[in-house]
């Protein structure tokens, strides 16, 4: 993956720079940034935070570390341009969405899910994630960065989805007290499919690998029907509802 990322960004180089005129070196320069963004994620999620160096950061980019230095003053500074790029940047962006919905809240949720496995899960950015958890407790600095940028704001989304469903009356009350483990109910399955992408489902035999659409399907009914089958005193459509 790193060798093909390489050869497309050094394909039209030459030493490592740009020979040709100079209004492509300006749009050369001007695409400096995204670049190095791009092979500094590569790197990280391959390697992990610890393991990369700006050094094959630059490289995999096709310029010099000098010319890294010019945009980002250290890694710790590139790895939060990283993530605000492909993670925190985002969050504007998903809350317009919130506030123009216009479904009901139980649909909003499933859609919710499916859009994050889209947009995120289902690509490199989800590695960071996982980066992150397992390399948190050595950067503590860079953990409460992605705690603020990140982890808050998505805290703060879930919630408000279900806040919408109880102040609609289509879930059921949830207490003050509970709501901050009714969202990490949600985010759960989330962080689960994160994890495993990114270790034993690398590798997971053919009869393990999981659907994560059918996966994250599966997680939405249990989370707005739960487990217990429907009773006589349930009404019809809460039947229906547990059953599709």
């Amino acid at each position: 993956m790193a060798a093909t990322l390489v050869s497309a960004l050094s394909s039209r180089r030459k030493g490592g720079e740009d020979t040709s005129t100079p209004a492509k070196r300006a749009r050369r320069k001007e695409a400096r940034p995204g670049e190095l963004l791009a092979a500094a994620l590569t790197l990280f999620v391959e390697k992990g935070y610890a393991a990369t160096r700006v050094e094959e950061v630059a490289q995999l980019a096709g310029v010099s570390k000098g010319t890294l230095f010019l945009y980002f003053a250290n890694k710790e500074e590139l790895f939060k341009a990283v993530v605000r790029e492909n993670l925190a940047g985002h969050f504007p962006e998903w809350n317009a969405e919130f506030d123009v919905w216009s479904g009901n809240t139980s649909e909003l949720l499933q859609y919710a899910l499916r859009e994050w496995w889209e947009r995120v899960g289902s690509t490199p950015v989800a590695g960071i994630t996982k980066l992150m958890m397992s390399e948190a407790a050595n950067f503590p600095e860079l953990a409460s960065f992605y705690e603020s940028e990140v982890m808050a704001p998505g805290r703060s989304l879930v919630q408000r989805i279900l806040q919408r469903g109880v102040d609609r009356g289509e879930f059921r009350l949830i207490a003050p007290a509970d709501m901050r483990h009714a969202v990490y109910a949600v985010l759960a399955p989330m962080l689960f499919l994160m994890s495993w992408k990114h270790s034993f489902g690398a590798c997971a035999a053919p009869t393990e690998a999981i659907d994560p659409v059918r996966y994250l399907e599966q997680q939405a009914r249990i989370l707005l029907h739960g487990l217990c089958a429907p009773t006589a005193t349930t009404s019809p459509a809460m039947r229906a509802a547990s059953t599709a």
